[in-house]
């Protein structure tokens, strides 16, 4: 990668990063801690491709979150455009939008730099992106094991989790359901108008 290439990922990443400062700004006042939150949100993550982590209690606990299998080489992997547009349209109403990228599905980049060029130097991603996870199956992280029992464990890559504040319901669309789909965006001003 050239330094060009390098400067541009790295500014993408900072940018991503203040994104998330100001969407978690905008999210409420309530500061969740760890004491308070379910046990499949305790622990922390790396952000991708930093040396930052951030709490997934602080991320998600009380907060409207559209969370996201992402892969890098996928029949679907244009749905980043399409999710920054949701961040972009709804971060001020307090919507967090977060991509977990994931190889279970083997269209995953193989290294974080790769993967982290996708998102932020192809797409413009500047919601918050996290470390690959495994999203199914027995080494499944905890939150998407919680989001199995809730819903279904995702089928494919880009399958969405809509949580309401206070994780009181959660909604499943699948990868083939767009993120300007009217049905997606229905259901995220539904529970934005019920904060």
């Amino acid at each position: 990668m050239s330094f060009r290439t390098a400067r541009a990922v790295t500014i993408l990443i900072f940018s991503a990063i203040l994104s998330l400062s100001a969407t978690q700004a905008h999210a409420g006042t309530e500061t969740a801690s760890e004491e308070s939150c379910p046990a499949w949100l305790t622990g922390r993550i790396g952000v991708l491709h930093s040396s930052r982590d951030v709490s997934l209690c602080q991320a998600i606990h009380n907060k409207p979150v559209l969370i996201v299998n992402t892969a890098s080489h996928c029949g679907f992997t244009h749905q980043f455009k399409g999710l920054e547009k949701l961040h972009q349209r709804y971060k001020d109403q307090g919507l967090v939008v977060i991509g977990f990228p994931s190889n279970d599905f083997n269209q995953e980049a193989q290294s974080e730099q790769e993967i982290a060029e996708v998102c932020y130097k192809n797409y413009g991603v500047s919601f918050l992106m996290l470390d690959p996870v495994s999203v199914r199956g027995s080494g499944a992280l905890p939150l998407f094991k919680y989001l199995a029992e809730q819903s279904s464990a995702p089928g494919w890559n880009f399958n969405k989790y809509l949580v309401s504040p206070y994780t009181k319901t959660v909604r499943h669309f699948s990868s083939s359901i767009s993120p300007d789909s009217q049905i997606l965006n229905g259901a995220i001003e539904h529970i934005l108008s019920r904060k």
